[in-house]
């Protein structure tokens, strides 16, 4: 039978096809037609996923190749800047002032050695009042070495603070290994270091703000003032911040300590955070108890005025009387700038800032610059060759050879080598960070 070519490519469900026959051919076209479309809707979404899925894992596969190279890169990266910023300090800063003074040897000739070897001895004594102030801040309880040898890892501290940048922060991890080695617990040896730091730079910023509410009727306003006041209160308040964080658990205090801790060689982020925690109690308890309390107070005035006063001395071996207040407002602006940790110890910073303040105190230019250097060569240079010596002393006994001192000194610098594993259960390796105070 022919079929009607009027009928021919016909849809099921056309017209005169509404037979029960009809309606079963109906659905099963229009369920082939969804199921047709379903197939090009799934396989247009897993081309699309693929797409998607190779475009992120090659995205994560150059970052991970980038990420691999980072270290390489930021740590060059980061010595090019440091050396940068010494470069620019020398050129702008020391060079001009040692050309300056070059001009004015003369000056050396008619120096009063009386005045020189009284600034000696100032120094001699400020360095010996912080170690003063070391063995006041010893936690109760704590291991006591003596004043000695408090004294020599102080000043050990101190030389590797002079040579390399951040300063006091740089150099924590030798004081603690030096510490610990005496006997003291990591934990104590960690709050008395944190304590005695925090408390000298708030004394530092107390003395300064007196002297200029004091040198501002007497020798003007001056606007480097502001900006040095804004410095100290920042530093401070950005101590009491994060100790406040921590103490209240904020988590932004928390990463922000241990990415400081993690940089300090003999310590970590979670030992620098439990200090904080027990340094605030600490300081509490100082403040509870009045006596340790002024004892503490003195010790960390006297180291800094009598620093400031082997500053005046030197300058008065050129025959210039500076007032005292005037001459402590020099010398705490300049230390309080010097605290940025961009060279070690603030050298360059100190050295030039305050022989421009001096002068602007009515000293000339070149009795100024002599006096600061003078005072620089004792307060800044010898603590290296001392602290090493000091360091010797500690590390190398009497009656070894030369050969002993020479190595001593070589691990002066060293980072401490990472802890060995439990010895008491080998299979459970010993925490990061310092030996445990057990």
């Amino acid at each position: 039978m022919r079929t009607d070519p009027a009928k021919a490519g016909r849809k099921p469900g056309d017209d005169g096809d509404d037979t029960a026959a009809g309606s079963e051919r109906r659905g099963k076209w229009r369920a082939r037609q969804r199921a047709q479309g379903s197939q090009q809707a799934q396989g247009w979404q897993e081309a699309e996923g693929s797409q998607r899925a190779k475009g992120w894992q090659g995205a994560k596969g150059s970052w991970r190749r980038w990420r691999s190279w980072l270290p390489f890169v930021v740590k060059p990266l980061r010595r090019g800047i440091v050396i940068f910023a010494l470069l620019l300090i020398v050129e702008y800063l020391v060079v001009p002032e040692l050309v300056g003074a070059s001009k004015d040897l003369s000056l050396l000739g008619q120096v009063n050695p009386a005045w020189l070897v009284a600034g000696l001895l100032l120094e001699g004594l400020s360095l010996f009042c912080y170690g003063l102030l070391t063995q006041a801040v010893l936690p109760p309880g704590a291991a006591n070495p003596g004043l000695s040898r408090l004294f020599r890892i102080d000043l050990a501290a101190a030389g590797v603070a002079h040579v390399i940048p951040a300063g006091t922060l740089g150099s924590a991890g030798l004081g603690y290994r030096l510490f610990t080695a005496e006997g003291i617990k990591g934990n104590d040896a960690a709050v008395m270091m944190a304590t005695k730091g925090l408390g000298s730079t708030v004394v530092l910023n107390v003395l300064l703000w007196l002297s200029l509410v004091v040198s501002i009727p007497l020798a003007g306003f001056h606007p480097i003032y502001v900006t040095v006041a804004i410095i100290g209160a920042v530093v401070l308040l950005a101590v009491a911040a994060l100790a406040f964080g921590i103490t209240r658990g904020a988590k932004r205090a928390s990463r922000i300590l241990h990415a400081v801790g993690d940089r300090i060689p003999g310590l970590s982020g979670d030992r620098l955070e439990q200090v904080m925690l027990d340094t605030a109690k600490s300081l509490s308890a100082l403040g509870r108890d009045r006596r340790t309390l002024v004892v503490s107070l003195t010790w960390a005035s006297l180291n800094w005025l009598l620093d400031a006063a082997a500053l005046w001395c030197f300058v008065a071996a050129f025959g210039r009387f500076v007032n005292p207040v005037e001459l402590f407002a020099a010398y705490g602006i300049a230390n309080v700038a010097g605290v940025l940790p961009v060279t070690p110890a603030g050298l360059g910073v100190v050295d030039s800032v305050a022989p421009l303040l001096l002068v602007s105190f009515g000293i000339t230019r070149s009795v100024a610059t002599l006096g600061v250097l003078g005072w620089r060569l004792v307060n800044f240079w010898l603590p290296i060759p001392a602290g090493a010596a000091a360091y010797v002393s500690l590390k190398v006994p009497r009656g070894a050879g030369l050969k002993a001192m020479r190595s001593a000194v070589s691990t002066m610098m060293t980072r401490p080598a990472p802890p060995p594993e439990n010895p008491g259960n080998p299979e459970s390796p010993a925490p990061p960070g310092p030996p445990s105070d057990t």
